[in-house]
């Protein structure tokens, strides 16, 4: 049974958005062009690389069903659990399943904490017992090293020569484009005379791929960033954050955008009295401390969630409710900063030469806008937009962290966080929950601010882009 909640709607209607976008982009050279240049930046390739790992990540995770159950209800119809799962969910069944009863540490094959084990002849002792799931291949503990040594050898083999495929796709591609041979291609790339940065992109694409397909060798067999409190494994927690935090940056700016556009430049334009109430608005909303009214706003709605219980069938509904929510607030609260830039690029463009002559020859208030103002304050919306969402991102791990975040039911790098805090304080300490939360969140962050300067680069007319070498390759 399908399940559509209301983020993956919104989700997948930004990304049929961002389709449409980008194939305008494709149709309009003045708009290509920039873009050209974002593709020539070796920073900004790799950094999109990793941003369209995370982006696949989180799509798979956006498509939910509910399973049906072996039973049958009346008239043999069908009877479907009340678990919703994703495509990512059902893809990593081994890691959701194989669940421990408590900590273990990452390719451990015992428990973290002692237990109380019945040994041989009635005695008992107090020992690491064995985990269920990792390690359970194993028939003597002796062999734990060399059978990581083997899984890693032949995880990171597949991974490079997935890589050296994918390279040599690659090299063929653009020698055939350009008439070349492919020793000629192949120097091409590698010294940077290529139109588009293929050297950043197969340089960030070689250590994911290792990276993952020795992950999944391993994970066949272990918990790769062990287990938490409960025995969940920590590596199929953090791939189900990755979309919490995709929804909290994409959403959010899909809520944002217009009330960020259309009150900054009617501000700038209008001027006057229109341009007094939009600052008095956004004024009143940055005098007010965030964060208090972002959780007075989530416990509002905590509190018509739990006394509707009945408008949700699934526990995965109300969280999903609570997190669309959570966007909104975040929207509501965020516009301030976008609009008063575009407020001020406006003033200085509704003074030039060709508005005023627009005016002049009496072109109504609306097509100046939508023709001759906003074609030229989008390069300020794109750039800002870039840069915001890893900002986003972090509010969504602070927010989870205080409590006033996402439904602690669902899983988020803020969530794994929070549980993490008290985890440090035991002894021994559990380390590894908060590590891998880090780790994750700070190459998501990292790639979408060097996503975001080779945007700022690209897009801003006072920086001067560098031409390419003669003799670039397509």
């Amino acid at each position: 049974m399908i399940v559509v909640l209301w983020t993956d709607a919104l989700l997948w209607a930004l990304v049929a958005a961002a389709a449409g976008y980008f194939w305008l982009v494709y149709r309009q050279e003045h708009l290509a062009a920039p873009w050209r240049r974002v593709l020539q930046s070796a920073a900004g390739m790799a950094a999109l690389v990793i941003l369209a790992v995370y982006a696949l990540l989180g799509l798979a995770d956006s498509l939910h069903i509910r399973p049906a159950m072996n039973e049958r209800g009346d008239g043999n119809a069908p009877v479907y659990s009340i678990e919703v799962l994703s495509v990512l969910d059902l893809a990593l069944t081994p890691l959701r399943m194989h669940a421990e009863t408590t900590y273990s540490e990452p390719l451990a094959t015992r428990a973290y904490a002692r237990e109380t084990v019945e040994l041989g002849g009635g005695r008992i002792a107090r020992e690491f017992p064995r985990l269920q799931f990792g390690g359970a291949h194993l028939a003597s503990e002796d062999d734990h090293a060399r059978d990581i040594a083997l899984r890693l050898l032949l995880g990171g083999g597949l991974g490079g020569a997935m890589w050296l495929a994918l390279a040599l796709l690659v090299v063929a591609g653009l020698a055939r484009r350009a008439g070349s041979n492919l020793v000629a291609a192949w120097r091409a790339v590698w010294s940077g005379r290529t139109r588009v940065a293929w050297r950043g992109a197969l340089g960030a694409a070689m250590p994911l791929l290792v990276l993952g397909f020795s992950a999944a060798a391993l994970s066949a067999g272990y918990h790769v960033l062990g287990t938490d409190k409960v025995g969940l494994d920590v590596l199929y927690l953090s791939l189900k954050s990755i979309r919490t935090g995709l929804m909290i940056g994409a959403l959010t700016t899909l809520v944002m955008l217009p009330f960020a556009v259309m009150l900054g430049i009617m501000a700038g334009y209008f001027k006057g009295w229109v341009d007094d109430v939009i600052q008095y608005v956004y004024t009143t909303l940055n005098s007010i401390p965030g964060v208090l009214l972002i959780a007075a706003a989530v416990l509002m709605m905590q509190v018509y969630i739990d006394t509707h219980p009945d408008l949700f069938p699934t526990s995965a509904q109300r969280a999903d409710l609570r997190l669309l929510f959570l966007c909104i607030i975040l929207g509501l609260t965020n516009w301030t900063g976008l609009a008063r830039l575009l407020r001020g690029e406006t003033l200085k463009l509704r003074e030039l030469d060709f508005i005023q002559a627009a005016q002049a020859f009496g072109v109504g208030h609306h097509r100046i806008i939508t023709r001759h103002v906003l074609p030229n304050v989008m390069h300020l919306v794109i750039i800002t937009l870039v840069m915001d969402f890893s900002g986003l991102v972090l509010a969504e791990a602070v927010l989870s962290y205080v409590g006033v975040g996402v439904d602690p039911s669902m899983i988020s790098f803020g969530t794994m966080i929070n549980a993490a805090r008290l985890e440090i304080a035991r002894e021994p300490m559990v380390w590894w929950v908060l590590v891998a939360a880090f780790i994750f969140m700070f190459v998501l962050v990292l790639a979408a601010n060097l996503f975001a300067d080779a945007v700022r680069d690209a897009f801003d007319p006072r920086v001067r882009v560098g031409s390419l070498p003669a003799g670039a390759a397509a």
